[in-house]
């Protein structure tokens, strides 16, 4: 909150808006998550440190011994400076979504030419736990996944 006043008194006084955010300024998503519960079925989402103007990142998920999926990540500036979050899945191609929104603690990314999803939101409460959820443009059909970081 304090952030937002202080971008927002900037823009005031100086008639420009703040700067872009930069990929190091998501560096609170780093970290080895998985879901609240492990058993058979089990997936997890690891981020590396920025470093070099990127983050990279993987996200896996399977059954026992056996992968069901995996999706190769990426969080680098566009050409505009802003970060762009790539998604491929599989071995689809990568898709883009664009950061819309952040502070310290939430990133919203959004592709509006996407099927689905077209809205990826971050979310960390507190040090431990972060929130993923993935949904249509207006927030409907949110697939949640709630992740404690594993040390």
């Amino acid at each position: 909150m304090k952030r937002l006043v202080v971008a927002a008194l900037a823009l005031l006084l100086t008639g420009q808006a703040p700067p872009p955010a930069r990929v190091s300024d998501l560096a609170w998503m780093s970290g080895r998550w998985v879901p609240e519960t492990w058993n058979e079925r089990w997936e997890e989402e690891i981020w590396s440190e920025p470093r070099g103007g990127i983050m990279l990142g993987y996200g896996r998920a399977g059954n026992g011994e056996r992968l069901r999926e995996f999706e190769l990540l990426r969080i680098q500036a566009g050409e505009d400076g802003v970060p762009v979050y790539y998604a491929q899945l599989g071995n689809n191609a990568p898709v883009g979504f664009r950061l819309v929104a952040h502070d310290g603690n939430v990133a919203t990314f959004e592709n509006p030419q996407h099927d689905f999803p077209q809205r990826i939101r971050y979310e960390r409460m507190g040090s431990e736990t972060l929130m993923a959820t993935i949904s249509k443009l207006d927030g409907s059909n949110p697939i949640r996944s709630l992740y404690r970081r594993q040390h």
